[in-house]
């Protein structure tokens, strides 16, 4: 074997070409469970806040930020809305294509017309959609994420769901959940600058 008549020189020279490799390779999101390669979600039909279909060649060529609640919701879901609202102008420059999603479980209460009246107030470019539940529940799974109604005989009932976001890439595949900070007596709240700043990575990453 022929040693390198500069050990030194040759040693500095392959730690600064890993140093550099390393460097050059795009940080991992912090906060988000992270699919790198995606998870499939299975075909679904939902119906929109303009009365039309929601299937998944709406999730195609756009990165969509979805999560789940009901219009009558007391805390989270507005909560989450108007936290979007705040950050949806930095995910727009990150991904021009990006899109914010809400999905009602609640289909009894929450028409089309008050979906769009809904998020309109929040965001008009927010996209809103339901289906009956049993189209809607398989869905909603498929993501990981979780519903219940609460005293269903009751006309004020309420609704237990995920407080998650989960993020679906432009080929319509499920490739993050972000989920929100949790404590007791308080509201599941997720940490916006956290969200931002993860699917900036994410999209970096997407582009290698």
């Amino acid at each position: 074997m022929v040693k390198p008549k500069y050990p030194l020189l040759f040693m500095l020279l392959v730690g600064g070409l890993m140093a550099a490799y390393y460097w050059s390779q795009p940080a991992l999101p912090e906060q988000a469970d992270y699919y790198p390669t995606g998870r499939d979600i299975n075909p679904f039909s939902l119906t929109d806040a303009e009365g039309q279909p929601f299937t998944a060649a709406n999730l195609q060529r756009h990165w969509t930020f979805l999560f789940i609640g009901y219009t009558y919701c007391p805390d989270i879901c507005p909560t989450t809305l108007a936290d979007l609202r705040s950050v949806y102008p930095k995910l727009k420059e990150i991904a021009p294509s990006s899109q914010v999603v809400f999905v009602s479980a609640d289909p009894k209460r929450d028409d089309s017309a008050r979906l769009k009246s809904y998020t309109a107030f929040f965001q008009p470019e927010f996209k809103a959609a339901t289906a009956p539940h049993r189209q809607l529940f398989p869905f909603v799974r498929n993501l990981g994420l979780v519903y219940s109604i609460v005293e269903h005989d009751s006309k004020d009932y309420l609704i237990d769901h995920s407080a998650s976001i989960v993020l679906i890439n432009p080929a319509g595949k499920l490739v993050a959940v972000f989920r929100p900070e949790v404590g007791p007596g308080l509201v599941p709240h997720m940490e916006m600058d956290m969200l931002v700043s993860d699917f900036a990575k994410i999209a970096r990453l997407a582009d290698q």
